[in-house]
């Protein structure tokens, strides 16, 4: 495969900024945003001026105890086969527990939550693995997470673990730095440490984004900019390797397009500077193929340990039942707030028509919903049965909202769509507001 170059988040927000940056080489689009059939057009302009898409997946669930789902992985391939991607990406991380596994209730979190570094959590993820580069039409990439909290008990580092997925299943690595800083600031990890022991030979390409800190808590935010310690780490690892791309991750709060193009300069120069460090060295490469081996099976009784641990987790952050001994009550209590937080948010652009109705009462009305009722489907589901609910108990108080709500309702819960909805109404709502 040839080399990446510099890229950037393909986000519906920026995308015509996009197209009129210069320097950018190829894209990274989140795979369960578009459509195969339906491609923005935005991407086939790129598309046909050479910019390599990749499609980025962010619901596998891979380092979950239940083996992937198909149906998933048939739409991420589907994905890769429309952009005409040389690879496909996703986490190392757990999305969803619960369920027929471990006789528990189905659980989703709506956001990438850490895997333990246990031989059980490995087994599992390298079985998961197998199957869905057997599944996959183009090599697969695996992203390094960032994590709020740690696991007890936990029986090796980062980079140990990371290096043994690779030699047994053969997979791609997508090293996160900014995740690498969030892990070092969250959880007293050595990102030189990680660094050292990673097979770069397996790297696939490099993210760089944003955070924050809050009350010692490192945020991986992708919605502020790259600083600079995550810069210097993007120069530690360029000093041990050419990285074969490196791209930019923004997901809110998108700034100028001038000020975009400043922190992708920032990235240039940061891989510049570790080249001084890396001359002479051979570049990564990453090539054609889904992984050799042999089957990878994960032993007896390790599925199910893993789902039962996992699925105490998930359901002390969503439905808040016990922590799960041997954690940080803390940290486990800024990861709920966080996991709250971001599905009002996701909600709120799924539903855009439900934060106009609501006005300044939307997020607390979310929040209190939320606690009470964990996710157990998508998005949208979500925001029907929010809906749902608050009529169910006869709010919003304001007659003539609580009937425009009750449309809304009507026209996505209904078994056909009504022909006429609200969300032209909402619309005209927003113009006027």
């Amino acid at each position: 495969m040839r080399r990446l170059g510099t890229g950037i988040g393909w986000r519906p927000e920026i995308a015509d900024a996009v197209e009129r940056m210069p320097g950018i080489d190829w894209v990274e689009v989140v795979a369960e945003n578009v459509c195969p059939g339906h491609l923005p057009e935005s991407l086939l302009r790129l598309r046909e001026r050479g910019v390599t898409v990749i499609p980025h997946g962010v619901s596998l669930g891979l380092g979950g105890a239940d083996r992937p789902d198909e149906g998933r992985l048939a739409a991420l391939a589907e994905r890769a086969e429309a952009l005409g991607a040389p690879l496909v990406t996703e986490h190392i991380a757990f999305v969803r527990a619960g369920g027929a596994l471990t006789a528990s209730p189905h659980l989703e979190a709506g956001h990438l939550l850490p895997v333990p570094r246990t031989r059980d959590a490995l087994d599992v993820l390298c079985e998961n693995v197998r199957i869905a580069q057997e599944a996959l039409p183009v090599p697969l990439a695996l992203e390094n997470i960032a994590a709020l909290f740690s696991w007890p008990g936990e029986e090796m580092t980062e980079g140990q673990f990371l290096a043994e997925l690779v030699e047994r299943t053969g997979v791609r690595l997508l090293i996160d730095v900014a995740n690498l800083h969030t892990n070092h600031v969250n959880r007293g990890e050595d990102p030189a440490e990680a660094l050292a022991l990673l097979p770069l030979e397996a790297l696939a390409y490099v993210h760089v984004a944003g955070g924050f800190e809050r009350d010692g808590v490192w945020h991986d935010s992708h919605a502020h900019p790259v600083p600079r310690p995550v810069l210097d780490i993007l120069t530690g690892l360029a000093s041990r390797t050419t990285p074969p791309g490196v791209l930019l991750e923004r997901d809110e709060n998108f700034p100028e397009p001038a000020e975009l193009e400043r922190e992708l300069a920032a990235i240039r120069g940061a891989v510049a500077a570790g080249r001084v460090t890396c001359a002479g060295r051979p570049a990564a490469t990453v090539t054609a193929g889904t992984g050799g081996g042999n089957a990878v099976l994960a032993p007896p009784g390790a599925r199910q340990r893993l789902g039962v641990a996992q699925a105490a987790v998930l359901s002390s952050l969503v439905a808040g039942t016990p922590v799960p001994e041997g954690f940080d009550r803390a940290r486990l209590g800024v990861q709920a707030r966080a996991l709250a937080a971001k599905r009002a948010d996701v909600v709120a652009k799924v539903a855009p028509e439900l934060p106009v109705l609501l006005g300044e009462g939307y997020r607390g009305a979310f929040l209190e919903y939320a606690r009470a009722r964990p996710m157990s489907g998508g998005y949208r589901q979500d925001a029907l049965d929010f809906a749902g609910q608050l009529l169910k108990t006869g709010r919003p108080q304001d007659a003539k909202v609580r009937r425009q709500l009750r449309e809304w309702w009507l026209d996505r819960a209904g078994p056909a769509p009504r022909p006429h909805g609200l969300t032209a109404r909402a619309r005209v709502l927003l113009r006027r507001g």
